[in-house]
């Protein structure tokens, strides 16, 4: 049977859910009457919070050639245009920004079937992650990615903490290939996840900035078929 809790939560779905057991315990001891009741209600909730956090749904991909999915669950943020002497791709580039807050699921997805060219770590500050100005001053993992399909477009997703998140979980090495809305990795707590692809008007944009997003459900980019 599916466990749907993601490896990626290793050790803390092991370790905080015991820390918060031996807690609700102690309390049990020591604490009488009301004080005992909200000190229970209270760990029962960040417990349900923490397993709820490190969730792995079951998402059936769409299979399309000519799409880019969600990498993350969250909020847009912010749709940009990038100039190319400062895009991460080399070209100019359409910048979405996604907004991860502590509840939604925090695992990252690959937006097509893609092979790993390169990824580049880097430490960083901790600012607020609905500010698109924490994608240049906070610690960050960028993955850049070249399209399998027509067009074979370089593609970049960054992983950023934010104010909570202190830790950038990822899995892919160059050189491997994955097809779309494969799991590589997860950012704990709290972050931002931003998609960088080549501008161009013969691609559709297929959300605005507040729309709900779901990684590998949700359709942002349509190229001609």
């Amino acid at each position: 049977m599916r466990i749907p809790l993601t490896k990626y939560g290793l050790p803390q779905v092991l370790v905080f859910p015991s820390v918060i057991l031996m807690l609700m315990l102690i309390a049990g001891m020591t604490l009488r009457g009301w004080k005992l009741w909200t000190a229970e209600i209270l760990l029962l909730v960040v417990l349900i919070w923490v397993l709820a956090f490190f969730r792995d749904p079951f998402r059936v991909i769409p299979q399309d050639k000519n799409i880019l999915l969600s990498p993350a669950d969250g909020k847009v943020s912010d749709i940009t245009v990038i100039e190319e002497a400062e895009s991460p791709i080399g070209a100019e580039a359409l910048r979405i920004g996604i907004f991860l807050n502590i509840f939604n699921v925090h695992i990252n997805r690959t937006p097509c079937a893609v092979r790993i060219d390169k990824i580049t770590y880097k430490e960083g500050q901790f600012k607020n992650a609905c500010d698109p100005e924490s994608a240049r001053v906070n610690e960050s993992n960028a993955i850049e990615m070249t399209r399998l399909d027509q067009p074979c477009d370089k593609l970049l997703v960054r992983q950023i903490s934010g104010a909570i998140a202190r830790r950038i979980v990822c899995q892919a090495e160059p050189e491997q290939e994955f097809a779309g809305g494969y799991k590589f990795g997860m950012i704990k707590f709290g972050s931002r996840t931003e998609l960088y692809l080549p501008y161009r008007d013969s691609v559709t944009t297929c959300v605005k900035v507040g729309d709900n997003v779901k990684a590998g459900l949700t359709v942002m980019i349509k190229y001609p078929d």
